[in-house]
């Protein structure tokens, strides 16, 4: 999808060897089972932006690996992360996809109810149950952190510290004022391919001469200059060589989103941050994927738009001119994806070699097989 590929310098240091990930990682469900846990259930994941949940009381549910959880702000305004699981019968508290909760979350069964900072506030007929104490049935929290404004959840009883996790990206998106950006639009795709597809597409643009034309019209499919190019943060730059920004005009749809060098108003940059975030900073805007797997063969994506807040309500702030430009774009990348799931179910499939222009889908497809196999 989002146009990074091999180093110029560097496009003929791809090892012979790299080849795409063999059949079994693609369609098996012995292997899902095994990415939830080895991944999903112990990795820090990206689940959304503090401007979704801007009140008291705010709240959305997220679904990962397998668990409902409900993310929200309290009281005092501070973001918190639970189990979407009653302490009494285990039963389901937020049945909305997001909502405003008043002072308590009750439950829908036998009225348990729970402070927003998760204490168990309430819980009829149980005052003459010998050794109960409410102190002993809070919600179940689930570690919570920032990063660059973005909400992170972590399942881990002992999460590694998020700070350690991005030490290498530290200050490296500073200038883009992510925490201060708002979100002015979403879509949700579902789509019939695994998620490891998009990771790859979204990797290389050795496919948008082809797949993109309206893209490879405004940047260069053979620009890219990267400079993450292995481990779990990788991506770069690609020029704008056509019109000021990517949007269906070639126009800037927004005022920037920050202090970005001169250069850079001419550059787009791209990060894949493992396991489920895709990071796309334009001059004028920010677009955010959240990558939620679903089976072998289903996978969820949040697609969220971002700009300076200061933009909102200005004539000159058109961000459907860059939502359109994007659907259009990932809808392209949706479908050759899916075709890529359909000929890798195949009983002829085999791996094939990666192309210079491909070393960062090599190099994401290591660090994917690194955590796979980490003890």
């Amino acid at each position: 999808m989002n146009p990074t590929g091999a180093p110029r310098k560097a496009a003929e240091s791809l090892a012979p060897a790299a080849t795409t990930l063999p059949q079994g990682y693609i369609v098996s469900k012995e292997v899902f089972a095994k990415e939830q846990e080895r991944i999903f259930s112990s990795q820090w994941l990206c689940v959304g932006h503090p401007t979704q949940i801007g009140n008291a009381g705010d709240y959305f549910v997220q679904e990962v690996a397998g668990e409902s959880l409900i993310i929200l702000r309290d009281q005092k305004r501070e973001l918190r992360a639970f189990y979407n699981v009653c302490r009494h019968r285990g039963t389901r508290l937020c049945q909305d996809k997001a909502g405003r909760l008043r002072r308590v979350i009750q439950c829908p069964y036998h009225a348990w109810s729970y402070g927003l900072d998760g204490r168990l506030l309430a819980a009829p007929h149980m005052d003459s149950v010998a050794g109960f104490s409410k102190s002993n049935y809070s919600l179940q929290p689930v570690a919570l952190r920032l990063w660059e404004g973005f909400i992170f959840l972590n399942l881990a009883q002992h999460p590694e510290p998020i700070g350690s996790v991005f030490a290498p990206l530290a200050a490296k998106f500073t200038h883009w004022n992510l925490p201060k950006l708002k979100c002015a639009r979403r879509i949700e795709y579902a789509l019939k391919a695994n998620w490891k597809l998009i990771f790859e597409n979204y990797s290389e643009c050795y496919h948008c001469p082809l797949v993109h034309p309206a893209l490879s019209k405004l940047t260069p499919y053979d620009s890219a200059e990267n400079d993450l190019c292995e481990g779990p943060f990788l991506g770069g730059f690609m020029p704008i060589t056509k019109g000021n920004s990517l949007t269906m005009s070639g126009n800037a749809c927004a005022l920037p989103v920050g202090d970005i060098a001169a250069e850079d108003h001419h550059r787009v940059f791209y990060y894949s941050i493992f396991p489920n975030m895709l990071l796309s900073l334009h001059p004028d805007y920010v677009m955010v994927h959240q990558i939620w797997p679903q089976a072998p063969d289903r996978t969820l994506i949040f697609c969220d738009w971002f700009f300076h807040s200061d933009a909102f309500g200005r004539a000159d702030f058109l961000p459907e001119d860059a939502v359109a430009f994007w659907d259009m774009t990932n809808r392209q990348d949706w479908h050759v994806c899916e075709l890529s799931q359909q000929g890798i179910a195949s009983r002829v499939y085999s791996p094939g070699p990666y192309s210079p222009r491909e070393s960062i889908p090599a190099a994401w497809d290591r660090e994917y097989l690194s955590v796979m196999v980490r003890k």
